[in-house]
């Protein structure tokens, strides 16, 4: 199930990487400094209110889903419960949302443009929560081609409604304006099965209690993990300047992009199959397959991470408009730095929490890194500006991993094979190393020919050292590609 997740996901996982490196192309040129900073304080505020409100509906999808299927296909405790809790949670949310929208005042354009930008990601979280829950059971039941079209669909539709808003003149408001117009496009096409399934079924308050309590500590969780990606940005905008926080945004953007992309297709395959395991496999199988998920993420990510570093340069001149990519570029080794360990973190070191069900404690595990996140932007943003939050968002996951490894092994031990991180981390750097001293050959050639450069020289390492089993990895490809075609010749001569 892993690795056709893997294999599954990795068109979607591409175009979302695509999108977010032409979004940042896009609208750092189409915006002005002050509106992408908006942009960014606007995005950070709907993801938090996202979070707090519909993320343990979809969490609660995905990890009892895989159990009450075994009893009933249909779920129908699971989704007569859950689909009624979000068409009242949603009502409740959408009738807040237009209160506070009237009474909110206003003073000055940016004010409108802010109040713009936040009033569309706020309604438009209704349709795409829906549609992450429709999601959530198609990764839950290993559909992996239906998951990934809804991806996709999501990312491509939604970029290019948000180009024709910002030529249209919603400018800040336009990128999360056509997320939410592009959910509501989908939806007709991908709920009937779901909301069929909901109508069938019934309301339990037994199952719904049971989902409340595994899931909101998730989502109480999840909130402390985006306030250490968001706090940062308001802090920035009232010590220095909404140009500034749009000007960390960017630099963010695009040291982060990759890797969250990379980090999410893993999970996307790697949580259901742990779960799958956790039901039907066993401890060992439980440990066999987090080790194959820590040890393939760190195969691709370190490398990932060390030629973004590399190449952080050429691509902040290609990706970032003028006035914002002199300080974007200055936080770029950071910003990756800490992104690397914000996934190791999210996306292996809190499993056991989800695992065991015991969710109570991921609000401890957060906990740490959300306050050392405060207290190091607090001391840090003063004294040196966006590097300072960049450092402070690299330290306070370095934190998080730790205070989640130790809370975890007493809930659900998971392993970490040291030596052979150690090993793929020493060769993406020596990749890197090597890219960095290899002349300048201008931006275009850069991003062209280094890239290949440092995929050739770390798969030579990676199969030199056989890193995560990068030999038996290339045997058995080579095996299956000489059956491929052998096999048109053996049905002709049996012919």
């Amino acid at each position: 199930m892993f690795f056709k997740g893997l294999l599954g996901y990795l068109p979607a996982n591409l175009l979302q990487g695509i999108v977010g490196f032409a979004s940042l192309m896009v609208f750092t040129r189409l915006m002005s400094p002050g509106d992408f900073g908006r942009y960014a304080l606007a995005f950070g505020a709907t993801s938090l209110v996202y979070t707090l409100t519909f993320t343990w509906l979809e969490a609660a999808m995905a990890r009892f889903y895989p159990a009450e299927r075994l009893a009933n296909p249909e779920a129908p405790a699971l989704y007569g419960s859950l689909y009624r809790l979000f068409l009242g949670i949603g009502l409740a949310f959408l009738g807040a949302v237009g209160a506070g929208l009237v009474l909110w005042p206003t003073a000055g354009a940016g004010g409108a443009a802010l109040k713009a930008a936040i009033g569309f990601g706020l309604v438009g979280i209704v349709p795409r929560s829906l549609l992450r829950l429709v999601q959530e059971q198609r990764r839950s039941e290993g559909r992996v081609a239906a998951a990934a079209c809804v991806d996709m669909l999501q990312a491509g539709g939604g970029f290019a409604l948000a180009v024709l808003f910002c030529f249209g003149g919603l400018k800040s408001a336009a990128p999360l304006a056509g997320a939410g117009a592009m959910a509501l496009l989908i939806l007709p096409f991908v709920a009937g099965e779901d909301l069929s399934r909901a109508v069938r079924g019934r309301f339990e308050t037994d199952a719904a209690r049971a989902y409340l309590r595994y899931g909101y500590p998730i989502c109480l969780s999840l909130v402390l993990s985006l306030a250490l990606y968001t706090v940062d940005r308001f802090m920035i905008a009232h010590y220095l300047s909404a140009a500034d926080a749009g000007a960390y945004h960017a630099g963010f953007s695009i040291a982060s992009r990759v890797l969250d992309v990379l980090f999410i297709w893993f999970g996307a395959a790697g949580g259901p199959a742990l779960n799958q395991a956790v039901e039907s496999g066993g401890e060992g199988a439980v440990r066999e397959e987090a080790r194959r998920l820590l040890t393939l993420m760190a195969l691709v990510v370190f490398p990932a991470a060390c030629g973004l570093v590399a190449l952080a340069g050429p691509l902040s001149t290609v990706l970032i408009g003028g006035p914002l990519r002199a300080p974007a570029t200055a936080i770029a080794p950071l910003v990756t730095l800490g992104a690397v360990l914000a996934g190791l973190d999210t996306y292996y070191f809190l499993l056991p929490f989800t695992l065991a069900k015991r969710t109570g404690r991921l609000m401890l595990a957060m906990g740490a890194p959300a306050l050392a996140n405060i207290g190091l932007n607090l001391v840090l943003i003063p004294r040196f500006g966006l590097v300072g939050a960049a450092g402070a968002y690299a330290l306070s996951f370095l934190v998080g991993i730790a205070a989640a490894w130790s809370l975890g092994r007493s809930v659900q031990r998971l392993p970490v094979p040291l030596a052979e991180l150690s090993k793929i981390a020493a060769a993406a750097v020596v990749m890197a190393a090597a890219l960095s001293a290899t002349p300048r050959l201008g931006t275009a050639l850069d991003l062209l020919v280094k890239p290949a450069l440092g995929v050739l020289l770390y798969g030579a390492l990676a199969y030199a050292l056989d890193l995560g089993g990068a030999r038996a990895l290339v045997s058995a490809a080579l095996a299956r590609l000489a059956s491929m075609r052998a096999s048109p010749l053996t049905r002709s001569q049996s012919a």
